[in-house]
């Protein structure tokens, strides 16, 4: 075996090589090593490399790249036993390396693929010359549940039916690379393959910065400008439509929605009007002309597709057929990847364009046909059979897909009479043994499966292939361990050059123009989801500060039923706050509420913001098992408030100061007034217990303010002076009202110019009426009925805004 170069840099003599102990898998081809156990021509700096640092730092370094990736919140869903959970995202930390030469050849022949499936596409969707003349059979195509029939004969606004397409890869062990399957419907991905080459720069900087690797951004910089283009053709804006949060790559969708500066929505904002989609906006109707979808076709509309959809929009498939709206990729599409279908390609090739398919397909036959049957249970113990109109690979299905070797005798013989009754439903594929590619496991290098999902978008000069993709790595030997609801691992990968390659960048070049997005475009859900999180966190720290001067006087008297304390107790229980436990479920029940909140925004919200937010909930959930009554709630309450000022304050130090932050500001402020009011009425009322006041100012945060400003007489009065009439005091209700009026005012108008929205009258009113009040008219009755009017504030603004 190799070991590479013999002295470390500096001239220490290495210890031990990372390919001392690596041992290939025999009749396997390794994308490290050769036959003879020799670097290949791409690995070789990089193994060096690798071995100058030593396993010991390698191990920290690896380290650092999954911390990286649990601080930025990458995630991706898995569906269990359990439900749906969040995975933390599996990085295997060596890259697969690939020379640019050998790229090249792999690039050529998906283009071809990719031009193939659009022309096979036009064809089924159109002429169907295809099923006329035989090559392709007519009950295949119709039995397809990825075949449309609403959308035939459609033709697509943009004159295209793929934008962004992804193919499966796996080297055989004649050393050739297969395609194993096709993504034509709305491929994943692309954003892990973007964060899984942040991660693995920040472990191996020096060394990526050594070799002379392939960029990302430009890939991703002209699909953006094909969107745009298209959607300027059409006088609409560019979205993205994701199922949802719950979706499994929901975090894929919400971060390249803001790598590349693109709306993020559901079907529920959006609807079609006059035959044109919108986006349901702040500002009214917006239309949208270029939709990348994310979700399956079936469920775009309900109206015409899939009619039990909630996750769709009613008339899309209308608007698509009017040519008002360009759909990425198109409906229907997904068809291209029945796996029946790879049976047919060759054939389609020669007739479509007249030549063989560059990069062959996994070998396939579909039992529909008796010779194609009879060859398939002739030789079912080297085969894969599965169904034929799945739309998964063989290694990722869900338990329908059969390795004839595998199989005991009774198995076998169930296998050949389901495929003899029902020959149509099954297809045959090729056992391939796929190559292996190094993980770093224990300390050392050992060899896993691997396949690589390589990505196309079409841009304005034609396709264009990401430099790189995403390798699917197995997490043992086993190939079928790949998939990633199995356990299996992403790697990235990197495109070598013998020279150096363009730096490139998402940043426009100087001369180019550029346009500054309305504020107006923010849609109306995720206005309604900012105001919703500025307010759980804005009650979830009044709680807090409400249960710490509860719990410091209990400390104090170790008396649970003081006058004060019960009077408390009595105020917090029908808002679900019982401080019997020191943390309550209602208080963890609130900013579990927050986390949801900004979870629908999460295109919006920065990374910073989240792992602040998340940091929250967990600290809260560890204070709930270990946290006791008195002096240790106290401190535990003073470190919530201490996390949730620094949540607060990084969303007001650098969000972007448009229509969502007022959104968030407002909803900020009108929960402050809210409870403000309510604490206020119940703790200055005429009969209020012993200590009262004193607890009031604690909790508005205003001790020090008030010995400073009524340092003779202080009482009753100047309590609601300062917390309520106090136009400075930024715990104030009027300084709320004051804030309230200012970015309600600069709301967009949804009457007109010229004209004030019933909100901006109500907020006006309020403000008004409560500047012009002293403290001595401020009974218990007219705190509590400010504050019912400043939440009835929220039902003026949801009428407006978010309907």
């Amino acid at each position: 075996m190799a070991k590479g170069n013999q002295k470390r840099a500096g001239g220490r003599p290495r210890t031990q090589s990372l390919l001392e102990h690596y041992r290939p898998i025999e009749g396997v081809v390794d994308e490290m090593v050769d036959a003879s156990g020799n670097p290949r021509p791409a690995w070789q700096s990089f193994i060096g490399a690798l071995d100058d640092l030593g396993a010991e730092a390698l191990g920290q370094r690896f380290a650092r790249a999954d911390q990286y990736l649990r601080d930025a919140g990458v995630y991706y869903r898995v569906y269990d036993k359990a439900g749906a959970n969040e995975r933390e995202w599996p990085l295997a930390h060596v890259p697969l390396l690939i020379d640019e030469k050998e790229w090249a050849e792999i690039s050529a022949g998906l283009v071809q693929r990719a031009d193939l499936f659009e022309a096979m596409l036009a064809d089924i969707y159109g002429p169907n010359r295809l099923i006329e003349k035989g090559i392709l059979p007519a009950g295949l195509i119709a039995a397809s549940p990825e075949y449309l029939r609403p959308v035939v004969g459609v033709r697509p606004a943009s004159g295209h039916f793929l934008h962004m397409v992804a193919f499966e890869l796996g080297r055989g062990p004649d050393g050739r690379w297969w395609v194993l399957g096709d993504r034509t419907q709305a491929p994943s991905g692309a954003g892990f393959a973007l964060e899984n080459r942040v991660a693995t720069t920040r472990a191996l900087s020096d060394i990526y910065g050594e070799l002379h690797v392939h960029r990302l951004a430009g890939f991703f910089r002209r699909f953006r400008d094909a969107l745009n283009g298209m959607a300027k053709d059409s006088g609409g804006r560019v979205a993205i439509l994701t199922p949802g949060p719950l979706n499994e790559t929901y975090y894929e969708h919400a971060y390249i929605a803001r790598y590349l500066g693109i709306m993020l929505l559901e079907g529920e904002d959006l609807t079609v009007s006059g035959g044109r989609l919108m986006v349901r906006t702040v500002s009214g109707l917006m239309p949208i002309g270029v939709l990348w979808r994310r979700l399956d076709a079936a469920f775009a509309d309900p109206l015409e597709l899939k009619p039990d959809s909630q996750i769709g929009t009613p008339g899309l498939v209308e608007a698509i057929r009017r040519g008002t709206v360009s759909a990425v990729n198109g409906l229907g599409s997904g068809l291209a990847e029945t796996r029946a279908l790879l049976s047919f390609l060759p054939r389609i090739a020669r007739e479509l364009h007249g030549e063989e398919l560059k990069l062959p397909n996994i070998a396939t036959w579909w039992c529909g046909q008796q010779a194609e049957r009879d060859h398939v249970l002739a030789n079912i113990d080297r085969m894969v059979v599965g169904p034929a109109l799945s739309t998964r690979l063989a290694f990722e299905d869900d338990g329908a897909t059969r390795l004839g070797s595998a199989l005991s005798a009774g198995g076998r013989a169930e296998l050949i009479a389901r495929i003899e009754a029902d020959g149509v439903g099954f297809v045959g594929q090729e056992a391939v043994t796929l190559s292996t590619t190094p993980v770093f496991a224990g300390g050392r290098l050992e060899p896993r499966p691997a396949s690589l999902r390589v990505y196309l978008a079409r841009t304005h000069e034609g396709w264009t292939v990401m430099p790189g993709g995403f390798a699917r790595v197995g997490f043992s030997l086993d190939p079928t361990a790949m998939a990633m609801q199995r356990g299996g691992q992403a790697a990235d990968v990197w495109v070598v050059s013998d020279r150096p390659v363009e730096r490139e960048t998402l940043l426009p070049q100087e001369t180019d123009g550029f346009t500054r997005t309305m504020p107006g475009s923010l849609p109306s859900r995720a206005a309604e989801n900012l105001t919703w999180l500025g307010r759980y966190v804005e009650r979830s720290e009044d709680t807090v500060r409400v249960l710490r001067a509860y719990h410091v006087r209990l400390a104090e008297t170790s008396d649970p039923e003081m006058p004060l304390l019960a009077d408390i107790r009595d105020y917090l229980e029908p808002f679900g706050i019982e401080v019997e436990t020191a943390i309550p479920l209602g208080l963890i029940g609130t900013l579990d509420s927050a986390v949801y909140s900004a979870g629908q925004i999460r295109d919006r919200f920065s990374p910073d913001g989240w792992l602040a937010l998340k940091d929250l909930s967990k600290t809260i959930h560890k204070f709930a098992e270990t946290v006791a009554p008195g002096d240790d709630a106290t401190r535990a309450m003073t470190v919530m408030l201490r996390k949730l000022a620094g949540f607060s304050g990084l969303l007001h130090e650098n969000m972007y100061r448009f229509t969502g932050w007022r959104f968030l500001e407002i909803g900020r402020r009108l929960e402050r007034g809210i409870q403000i009011g309510r604490t206020l009425a119940r703790l200055t009322k005429a009969d209020a217990p012993d200590g009262a006041l004193d607890m009031m100012l604690e909790i508005g945060d205003s001790v020090m303010t008030h010995r400073r400003q009524y340092p003779v007489q202080s009482g009753r009065r100047t309590v609601i002076d300062l917390l309520a009439l106090d136009p400075l005091n930024p715990r104030s209700i009027l300084f709320q009202l004051e804030r309230l009026k200012a970015e309600i005012g600069m709301l967009p108008s949804v009457g007109g110019e010229g004209h004030m929205s019933p909100a901006a009258k109500e907020i006006l009113q309020l403000n008004t009426a409560l500047a012009v009040m002293e403290p001595q008219d401020m009974t218990a009755k007219v705190l509590d009925d400010l504050a019912i009017q400043i939440g009835d504030l929220y039902n003026s603004l949801a009428k407006a805004y978010f309907g």
